[in-house]
């Protein structure tokens, strides 16, 4: 087990060094002059020799390279060029919202999807199935901002429930907190629940029709046992799979559903960012999404090892 473990563990090194190496490649493959765009039209040459001097373009690019990856060891990702804030400092910030929503995203989307997808499953090619599909089918075709825009309208404007916009930390109380959270969860675990329903009436109803459920049911097991123990056991590797690609999806396309509900989270960071062609910034935010990204599948590799012992060896 330890071996595995340290395996996976290993093998995120040369992802996220190439991930480093991809993310310092903005600055040089960027078309036009990085320094005179983020300086503007009306800048002084002075100006733009300023910011090229801070963001090193004027120094070699293997040695700037290997002042960026020293950096990112020491947990240093520049200065925005525009705040003149460390961005760390802007990351830190602003990582409680998107973190907050993902987590409860993924809630939802989980302990909803799952049973949807074991029901539809089970009870195949009936009405049941038939309908859980096709709101899986519908989920999935949707773009993320229009469920968004129809619960802001539903549950904040009709019946104004709960707040359309804004965000309130754990510090300003948790009955706040969870009020601001509830629409933009939902909206985000729209097409997320979706997937896991589709994956996971897949592979139930792959092992159903294994010759070991029949002899299960033969030997007088109740329904829940058969689909508990041995049919959703036995097809948890893709659905692991799936939430683990799900979370990671959902962690990156938090930017849409942050700008319809106007939450200060990293993925408004990111959007102004680009229009302001802050660059640190843009770096930075890109690396630490990559690295949640490399982070979520690790973790899904680990819990295969759980889920089916054969996998460590």
């Amino acid at each position: 087990m330890r071996g595995y473990v340290l395996r996976r563990v290993l093998a995120t090194i040369p992802v996220m060094l190439f991930v480093a190496i991809v993310t310092f490649s903005l600055l040089y493959f960027t078309p036009g002059d990085p320094a005179e765009i983020m300086a503007g039209d009306e800048a002084t040459h002075e100006q733009v020799e300023a910011i090229r001097t801070r963001l090193g373009l004027d120094r070699p690019m293997p040695e700037r390279l290997g002042i960026f990856l020293w950096d990112i060891v020491r947990g240093d990702l520049g200065d925005s060029v525009f705040s003149r804030n460390s961005v760390m400092t802007l990351i830190g910030q602003r990582f409680e919202p998107t973190l907050s929503i993902a987590i409860f995203a993924t809630i939802i989307a989980v302990t909803m999807g799952l049973p949807l997808g074991v029901i539809a499953a089970w009870r195949a090619d009936t009405w049941i199935d038939r309908v859980i599909m096709v709101y899986a089918v519908i989920g999935l075709a949707l773009p993320a901002f229009f469920p968004g825009f129809l619960i802001m309208w539903g549950f904040g404007l009709q019946l104004r429930i709960f707040p359309v916009a804004g965000f309130a930390s754990l510090s300003d109380g948790l009955v706040e907190y969870l009020k601001f959270l509830v629409l933009p969860s939902l909206a985000a675990s729209n097409t997320f629940m979706s997937l896991i329903i589709r994956m996971t009436r897949a592979s139930t109803l792959e092992v159903l029709r294994q010759d070991y459920i029949r002899t299960a049911r033969a030997k007088g097991l109740s329904e829940n046992m058969v689909l508990v123990r041995h049919a959703v056991r036995n097809a948890a590797l893709p659905i692991l799979t799936v939430i683990g690609f799900g979370i990671a999806f959902l962690i990156s396309g938090l930017v849409v559903v942050e700008s319809v509900f106007a939450v200060p989270g990293l993925g408004r960071l990111l959007i102004d960012a680009i229009a302001r062609r802050d660059y640190p910034v843009i770096q930075g935010v890109v690396l630490v999404i990559s690295a949640l990204y490399v982070l979520v599948n690790l973790a899904i590799d680990l819990l295969y090892s759980y889920a089916d012992p054969r996998v460590r060896y």
